[in-house]
């Protein structure tokens, strides 16, 4: 198969992209390299996936319409897996223009080029965070999500929207993934177990939003990756059960999905920073703070349907996670 990943130099990206290349997949990566967060961690993810021979880099944008499409031209992949985005929800509430530049304007090129480049397949990355204002948990796909308390939902549901939009139109199967909070080595610095790792090393106060009182279903990379590979590989289809007078929002009646992956296991922050002082072997220095604008109290993944889809539920214990995390920051940063 020949795959095209958008966003490749990125936490997710990378992940998904060694796993493709270990199976033989041929795999096009595209990435702006941009500076939401330290670029040299982005080249040392690249490096790992470059000296593989079935795998090119393309540095682009993808609001990059003629870019883009010329790298569709020749690369011809049979499925996109989208994970190209302005990630973070508290940075949305100071630099908004990012959101509509690369989750709006880049998400439309990435639709018009499969459509117009036939590509069997478009997986993209939504979010947990479009179930926003939402407090019935677990979090389900039959649930409604009209109501973002983010610009960055916003947009992800704005993705959900115009995805199915061509899927209707133009008959593309797209298939959307609501991530609930990824973490794992490699990841992203903005988050929190990477916030929470490199000050608790330094012996500065961690920053702890609503008094702890949070809770948020904490999904390991490598469960991301199976979930992602494995929808990729089952194409969507309309579903059987659609019906027009009464449109349930986990059904569709053109080749849409959507999928929530998320670990099942809502664990209590207070927990979580207790699973990284454990795998350090220090106490964090705590300062608690008021809740965070944009930010909700809990989340938690049905993952029914996608256990139904594709046979799997994502299931990595957070202790272990939390503890490979750790081990791999220790190595990188040599610390």
């Amino acid at each position: 198969m020949n795959y095209l990943i958008t966003g490749v130099a990125g936490f997710i990206g990378m992940h998904t992209a060694l796993r493709l290349l270990a199976r033989g997949d041929t795999v096009v990566g595209v990435d702006n390299l941009n500076d939401y967060y330290d670029v040299n961690l982005k080249k040392a993810r690249l490096s790992r996936l470059e000296g593989d021979h079935n795998f090119s880099f393309h540095h682009c944008n993808i609001a990059d319409n003629a870019k883009l499409n010329s790298f569709f031209s020749g690369a011809k992949p049979d499925c996109v897996i989208n994970l190209a985005a302005q990630a973070g929800v508290r940075y949305s509430l100071t630099h908004p223009q990012a959101y509509i530049d690369a989750n709006l304007h880049g998400f439309t090129t990435i639709l018009e080029a499969c459509r117009h480049h036939q590509v069997s397949h478009l997986v993209y990355a939504s979010s947990s965070s479009v179930y926003g204002g939402n407090t019935t948990l677990p979090f389900s796909e039959h649930h409604s999500v009209d109501h973002p308390v983010s610009l960055y939902a916003a947009t992800k549901k704005a993705n959900e929207l115009m995805a199915h939009t061509y899927s209707h139109l133009f008959q593309l199967p797209t298939t959307g993934l609501r991530f609930f909070t990824v973490y794992g080595p490699w990841g992203r610095p903005d988050m929190a177990l990477f916030l929470f790792t490199k000050a608790i090393i330094a012996g500065d106060a961690i920053d702890i939003f609503n008094h702890g009182n949070m809770v948020r279903d904490f999904t390991y990379i490598d469960d991301i990756v199976e979930g992602v590979i494995r929808v990729a590989d089952k194409t969507a289809t309309r579903s059987p059960d659609y019906d027009p007078a009464n449109p349930d929002p986990a059904t569709s009646n053109v080749p849409y999905r959507v999928f929530n992956i998320g670990n099942s296991q809502p664990t209590p922050l207070m927990d979580y920073i207790k699973a990284i002082e454990t795998a350090l072997g220090m106490t964090a220095k705590k300062n608690f703070l008021p809740m965070q604008q944009g930010d909700v109290q809990a989340t938690s993944a049905n993952t029914d349907a996608l256990d139904a889809w594709v046979g799997f539920k994502p299931n990595t214990a957070v202790v272990d996670g939390v503890a490979r995390f750790v081990a791999w920051y220790r190595e990188y940063y040599q610390v």
